[in-house]
């Protein structure tokens, strides 16, 4: 299936409109990236602290790792497909195979063979490593898709419309289910075992329905890539736009990955309702993202992907930095801002989902060499650190804080201190990071004309 492109370089055919069934095929394999991009962010740190007895800077640290090692094996993993040739094309295959593997590999994540102790930490490092080398071989190819799915700026906006509708449909039920379920199974180990199943289950129906659904797309064909993985990552750093879009995805990841792992906490330690405030909190800020998708899409169209972006950040930013005052508001404010939180998090996944084909287009305009495998594996191993770092800081802050560890599947009693901890974690740390990344995106300039002038015939090589 692994074979080296011919050194001709041959055009890919134009691709604009897309059937309504290729968007939504393609969009189905967002079930498999939300759900694995959300429950281990939300559900993981907890786990580990509160059910394996875990400390919470060693927690934090068992859940950064294995998704640090994304950024080693993405680029390889975008490199591998972007030289594939199958009858399904370059991408689809790892659709199905990747997209399987992980599921299997989450459910084991929480499998656990050992109940407590530095065994069961031991463990679910090493199954979450293997979880996340899985999800590079799904995710990085999928992600390569809308560049060689459309040729048209606007029509990728549509695309990505679609996917982040799905993929907020996906966070919604992995997430506040995810307690849920975890309750429903007995809590502690026995209900994070029936999680780990409910995932697995959600991920298998992501990856085989992105690989139905997308059969009769356009494919694109193989053209020459740069002779090496190394020279690749040279001609990816060069292309500025692309620079400067994973710059401040890479950071706003953090931020939005510190909320995401805040939310047991903060419903437990914050507002003093361990039962049911992480369901809501969760339907509270990924809820909003399903209606205001349109009006995300509208914004695009008038003010550009760029500026539409900026708006949205600052959005979740502010409504972040507001719920620092949570525990004198009343419950329904708080679910409000977070809330507003949400809306603003869906318009930076649509436009920074929408923008990274575009700096993929400009490349292939630029050079006449199809390297979306080798963008799409620097971007989402830059994301997922981005994930897994967020998870990292907020468990880092909990330790300095004093945050008490337990191993009965329940949270302990906590000091004031470790209280301001979870509170800045999940408020202010996420707006700064949020806000502050935008700064990168000052001199991002790739706007549809530019797009358009790169186009024309190829330099020689």
């Amino acid at each position: 299936m692994d074979a080296p492109p011919p050194r001709a370089a041959d055009p890919v055919p134009p691709v604009t409109g897309l059937p309504r069934r290729v968007h939504a095929g393609y969009a189905l394999g967002s079930l498999a990236t939300g759900a694995f991009g959300t429950v281990p962010g939300l559900v993981l740190l907890p786990y580990l602290t509160d059910t394996l007895g875990v400390a919470a800077g060693l927690a934090a640290l068992l859940v950064l790792l294995p998704k640090a090692w994304d950024v080693l094996v993405n680029p390889v993993a975008g490199r591998i497909s972007d030289r594939t040739r199958s009858p399904w094309g370059a991408r689809r295959p790892y659709l199905l195979a990747g997209g399987l593997a992980l599921a299997v590999l989450f459910g084991a994540i929480f499998a656990a063979p050992f109940e407590a102790g530095p065994a069961a930490a031991g463990y679910v490092a090493v199954a979450f490593l293997l979880t996340a080398t899985a999800f590079a071989f799904f995710q990085v190819p999928y992600v390569a898709m809308p560049a060689e799915l459309t040729d048209d700026y606007a029509e990728r906006t549509r695309l990505m419309t679609w996917r982040v509708a799905v993929l907020a449909l996906a966070i919604l039920v992995s997430g506040a289910l995810a307690p849920v379920v975890v309750a429903a199974g007995g809590d502690g180990v026995a209900g994070h075992r029936w999680l780990g199943l409910f995932v697995a289950v959600l991920i298998v129906l992501g990856a085989v329905g992105a690989f139905l659904g997308t059969r009769s797309a356009p494919t694109g064909v193989v053209v020459a890539s740069e002779p090496s993985l190394r020279a690749q990552l040279a001609v990816a750093a060069a292309n500025r736009p692309f620079r400067l879009l994973l710059i401040c995805f890479v950071v706003q990841a953090a931020g939005i990955a510190t909320v995401l792992a805040g939310v047991s906490y903060f419903a437990t330690h914050v507002l003093r309702d361990p039962d049911t405030g992480a369901t809501l909190l969760f339907a509270c800020f990924v809820g909003p993202a399903l209606l205001v998708m349109p009006l995300w899409s509208r914004a695009g169209a008038r003010l550009g992907k760029p500026r539409a972006f900026g708006v949205a950040s600052l959005l979740f930013a502010a409504g972040a930095l507001a719920l620092v005052a949570a525990p004198v508001l009343p419950a329904p404010v708080v679910y409000l801002l977070v809330a507003l939180i949400g809306g603003g998090y869906a318009g930076q996944q649509v436009f920074g989902m929408a923008m990274l084909p575009d700096c993929i287009a400009y490349d292939t305009a630029r050079t006449g060499r199809r390297q979306a495998g080798v963008f799409t594996g620097i971007w989402t191993a830059g994301e997922t650190f981005g994930l897994a770092l967020g998870p990292g800081i907020y468990g880092l802050v909990l330790q300095l804080t004093g945050y008490v560890s337990s191993s009965t599947g329940h949270a302990a009693t906590q000091s004031s201190t470790a209280r301001t901890g979870v509170l800045i974690g999940f408020t202010v740390l996420p707006a700064l990071l949020v806000g502050l990344a935008l700064l990168a995106m000052r001199r991002y300039d790739l706007t549809p004309e530019r797009l358009a002038a790169a186009s024309g015939p190829a330099p020689a090589r």
